[in-house]
């Protein structure tokens, strides 16, 4: 005869993913261990497994709300826009509000990489997925902008950079003028993509 587990209701899992987030993006993912995550959630620890039998699922999760808000965030300052060329600059006014935020600790992926990436093929794979998806999504305006071809693609790369070098200073210097002098040099390179 084989055990069953009690399925975890939704609310449960996401108190659970976003207590993980919040200590996860605050103190590092390897000083977390489960009973704290369980602790601040308020959940039993078989709760806690029922829900992610082990840590690396727990990340996954994370991770994957991470991602949709970042996506959600981004697409909104873009969207809020019209011109193809103030589509493109409007990812920088979206760091430097981001960047604003007291919690604001860097990206989230480029941190669980840093700790993990080595050791985690599926930590690895997920931060490479976001990373991808963001240098798509800047290649989808960059065309909007220039046209399809190689001096899209090299403009996107370019202006991705520029955003994830961003992030980076943004986070150690704990200010957010990164995002502003990313957003000047963008005016920059697209002003002479255009040309």
């Amino acid at each position: 005869m084989t055990a069953t587990t009690t399925p975890v209701d939704a609310g449960t899992v996401d108190r659970i993913v976003r207590s993980a987030d919040e200590l996860f993006y605050a103190r590092g993912i390897q000083s977390v261990g489960m009973d704290e995550i369980r602790s601040t959630a308020g959940v039993s620890l078989k709760k806690l497994y029922a829900a992610f039998p082990g840590k690396e699922q727990l990340i996954a999760a994370v991770l994957a709300g991470r991602h949709e808000l970042w996506e959600r965030g981004l697409r909104g300052a873009v969207e809020a826009v019209a011109a193809p060329r103030d589509r493109l600059l409007a990812m920088y006014d979206f760091l430097e509000s981001w960047f604003g935020d007291d919690t604001f600790r860097g990206c989230g992926f480029i941190n669980a990489f840093g700790e993990l990436g080595a050791t985690s093929p599926a930590v690895a794979a997920i931060a490479r997925e976001h990373k991808d998806g963001f240098q798509r999504f800047v290649a989808g305006l960059a065309e909007q902008v220039v046209g399809d071809g190689d001096r899209a693609e090299e403009l996107a790369a370019q202006l991705a950079l520029l955003a994830e070098g961003a992030q980076t200073t943004a986070a150690i210097a704990g200010t957010s003028e990164p995002a502003v002098h990313a957003r000047r040099a963008a005016v920059v390179l697209v002003d002479a993509a255009t040309r």
